[in-house]
């Protein structure tokens, strides 16, 4: 979600016409955008969690014709058709790795799920690795780093476990919508 929100958040800063489809149940990146104060360049949201009983999924779904740019937030470890409808909507997979051995398992499952289930081999869709919330001076960040080399997915960069991501998801708001001081 901080990765989603981040990135939504630039993407409408560019003034691109951005939407950000939740797939989570936690609806977190939803409730993100719910306490976004309003800008020039809005966002919109999209919710496409499992549809609780007697609502039209479909319809949470819609997205403007005028969408430029999506972003969607993905649950950990989804999988089958799920994942497949995701992969469908999409043309670049960031995928976010914490540095823990569990992470770093999980990740490895998900990253052959996407190969085989997701076919983003097939389609071509572009991936990338981001290390998330890590601090490399500590050290659970090599054995991390040595995981995202072996992949043969480009490993973009590393965010650290900052204040600064807290500080703006509470008040609405990605990182790029900050002033620097």
């Amino acid at each position: 979600s901080t990765i989603a929100t981040n990135l939504a958040s630039y993407f409408a800063a560019q003034g691109l016409k951005t939407s950000l489809m939740d797939y989570d149940p936690q609806g977190s990146s939803l409730h993100w955008l719910k306490t976004r104060p309003n800008t020039p360049n809005p966002i919109h949201g999209a919710n496409a969690a499992a549809a609780k009983k007697g609502t039209l999924r479909s319809w949470q779904m819609m997205l403007p014709e005028s969408t430029e740019i999506l972003v969607i937030d993905a649950p950990a470890g989804v999988t089958g058709v799920v994942l497949q409808e995701m992969c469908k909507r999409a043309d670049r997979i960031v995928i976010p790795v914490a540095p823990s051995s569990i992470d770093i398992h999980a990740t490895a499952g998900f990253i052959k799920d996407l190969m085989l289930v997701g076919k983003v081999r097939l389609s071509h869709t572009r991936m990338a690795v981001v290390a998330n919330r890590v601090h490399s001076n500590l050290p659970l960040y090599e054995p991390l780093q040595r995981f995202l080399l072996s992949l043969n997915i480009p490993f973009v960069t590393k965010l650290t476990n900052s204040r600064q991501y807290i500080y703006a998801a509470e008040q609405g708001l990605g990182i790029f919508d900050l002033h620097p001081d």
